[in-house]
This record gives structure tokens, sequence and C-alpha cells, in this order.
């Protein structure tokens, strides 16, 4: 059971959750990983798992792909 330290949100189910990494990091450190509970996404940083991780609804997690697809410079 998660509690709430005063340091840090809960992270409630985010304990037993299956962590993928993205297939777009890359071995210099700037790598996240991804877990789906619940209905939520969540996202961490793979090299401080201590953190608490982002948490996105569905519908949220497709605008904020969508928004960083938009801003990525473009290739010709």
């Amino acid at each position: 059971m998660n509690t709430y330290d005063g340091r840090r949100p809960p992270q409630a189910g985010l304990d037993s959750a299956i962590w993928r990494r993205s297939s777009h990091s890359n071995n210099n450190g700037a790598c996240v990983e991804l877990a789906v509970v619940e209905g939520v996404v969540a996202v961490r940083d793979s090299k401080d798992t201590e953190q608490p991780a982002l948490l996105f609804s569905p519908l949220m997690w497709r605008a904020f792909l969508g928004a960083a697809r938009e801003s990525r410079p473009h290739r010709h």
C-alpha cells in the first residue's frame, strides 16, 4: 500500500506496474518508461525511477503525443 509522505503525491498501483522503455530512447541516458495501470498512462524517467511518475488520462496522453509530434522538426 502506498502512503503519502508529504513530499510526493500518492502513486497507487504503480508498485506492480509493468514498465516499457520507449522505442525512441537511446543509450545517452535520455530514456522514458511507460506503464498503463487501471486506465492511467504513467510516464517516468528510467534513470531515476524513485521519482514520481507523470500520470495522464488516455485522452490527455493522446493530446500530449499529438502536441509533441507537431512541435518536432520535420525531416525533408
